[in-house]
């Protein structure tokens, strides 16, 4: 369209950060939503420490909450106990993991417009089924949020195929700061739904968002192309501008995979296992907020709804500003890649770890609480320049397959952190049990990011071309042999040949 000023990249780049946030929408909904679906446990079966706190800030919220609570009858909500909200807040991650690989491979056969799209669309279709299967039974709940888990597992790999059609080298940087919606959808998310329990129900919730996401799915498909040779209205000199820099430096030859040689990496799973920390303390503090605000400072539900979302707001700038500085120091040769890496892993991890054991040991003091809460979510927006980008440093043909990996792992503890918290806040939301909380997502956060600064490196590895490294190793045997070749006929008489000399040698 000559007339058009927005190129295609840039719908495209709206698209996938819009897209994103529409990902963790559906996520993370249920864990705002959770808190007036769930009756009140009386004050009797609580220790004190709780009650103190409440105490404390009740005279701040009791307008809020008696406002919160005039359209939320009773019979709307339900009897479930730490343990069972637990399983239904990890039940998302559940299958999750099974899909990470499998979503790169759908996308490579059916495309990222089918897979990426379809794998939000869906879930936010059963979104609106919550309402209906939380009261027809509580195992059937925890079952629709594990099926959007199993599907929305395909979204995030399959990202990875559209960037290497669409975006060419020098501007995947900036492309990559589409993923960061993720970040952006939380910090709406909370603040968002917790003004529609305020206005209406918890089931608004989750008519809202699954209708957000069916809106985003339709500009999706009818803007969105695998391909700038796909898409019917892209201006010829864009299409041909990315098709000459994709022709420039993509290698269309599939190169053999090194799995072994990938499992035993030892830079690979020190990325791995920092992912691992930065996992546990992020999904902790993302997941567990909200409730951890009503029953410990006694907040109503729309002020822990902003209080839980604001944080993801520090996260994106807090990436925004680490990238640039990473590149800076690159550009300039200040320090070494693995060096960067390293730095940034200390914000990420050690930093994230020192900040949630200041919310650990905040008591009632909720300003506090709010301020480690910020920060700590905040400096973990770090990964994408530490190891997040270490994964492409040390092996960028197989990036996608050990992002993939790291993925599988890292998402146990989306699911093994609420059983955990379930069963420490049992029948007990306590100062003291929250400390435990936050105490073990800190070990979680401080353990990998000590042992990154030690064994960890970002250059690049030789198997990353397994057919260069093949060809070498066929150098080092042609040359040995050469070598040797070489010393026989040294030491033979001149007027004998090379063949003369073996078979004399061998006699």
């Amino acid at each position: 369209m000559a007339g058009c000023t927005v190129s295609a990249r840039d719908i495209l780049w709206y698209l996938v950060f819009t897209g994103f946030a529409v990902n963790y929408m559906v996520r993370l909904n249920i864990n705002i939503g959770i808190v007036s679906m769930v009756k009140s446990t009386p004050k009797s079966s609580n220790v004190s420490n709780s009650n103190a706190c409440t105490q404390i800030v009740v005279s701040n919220s009791s307008i809020n909450s008696t406002v919160s609570m005039i359209h939320i009858a009773d019979e709307s909500r339900f009897v479930w106990d730490e343990k069972q909200q637990g399983l239904v807040l990890g039940a998302f991650f559940w299958f999750f993991w099974l899909t990470q690989v499998p979503g790169g491979m759908l996308a490579q056969r059916y495309g990222t417009k089918l897979i990426f799209g379809l794998s939000n669309a869906v879930p936010c279709i059963l979104a609106c089924l919550i309402p209906l299967c939380a009261r027809i039974d509580f195992s059937v709940l925890v079952c629709l949020r594990a099926l959007q888990g199993f599907i929305a597992g395909l979204s995030w790999p399959s990202m990875h195929h559209l960037a290497a059609n669409w975006i060419p080298p020098n501007e995947r940087s900036k492309f990559v700061t589409a993923y960061m919606g993720s970040s952006v959808g939380a910090a709406i998310t909370y603040p968002f739904c917790g003004l529609l329990i305020n206005w209406f129900d918890w089931p608004s919730v989750f008519y809202a968002t699954g209708a957000i996401g069916t809106l985003w799915f339709t500009c999706w498909w009818l803007l969105v192309y695998d391909s700038p040779a796909q898409h019917p209205r892209i201006s010829e000199t864009e299409k041909k501008d990315i098709l000459k820099k994709l022709g420039q430096t993509v290698n269309r030859k599939r190169l053999p995979t090194p799995w072994k040689k990938i499992l035993l990496s030892r830079p690979m799973w020190m990325n791995v296992m920092t992912q691992w920390g930065n996992v546990w303390g992020l999904f902790t503090l993302m997941t567990q907020s909200p409730t951890y605000f009503k029953y410990i400072h006694g907040w109503d539900i729309r002020m822990a709804g902003f209080l839980s979302g604001m944080p993801h707001l520090a996260r994106v700038g807090f990436a925004i500003l680490v990238s640039f500085t990473g590149d800076y120091l690159l550009k300039k040769n200040t320090i070494s890649r693995t060096n960067v890496r390293k730095l940034a892993t200390v914000l990420c991890c050690l930093g994230q770890g020192l900040f949630t054991l200041g919310l650990a040991f905040s008591g009632c003091n909720s300003t506090v609480a709010i301020v480690c809460l910020t920060l700590a979510t905040g400096v973990s927006g770090a990964v994408s320049t530490g190891a997040l980008a270490s994964f492409i440093d040390i092996g960028p043909n197989f990036a996608s397959i050990m992002l993939g990996i790291s993925n599988m792992v890292s998402v146990v503890p989306g699911f093994i952190s609420p059983i955990i918290v379930g069963h420490l806040t049992y029948k007990n939301q306590t100062v003291g049990q929250w400390q435990l909380v936050f105490i073990i997502a800190s070990i979680m956060l401080l353990v990998p990011g000590i042992l990154y600064q030690f064994f960890s490196s970002s250059d690049l590895q030789p198997w990353n071309s397994p057919k260069e490294e093949n060809n070498s190793e066929e150098l080092q045997k042609l040359h040995s042999k050469q070598n040797k070749d070489d010393i026989i006929t040294k030491d033979a008489p001149p007027y004998m040949t090379q063949k003369e000399t073996k078979l004399k040698t061998a006699e």
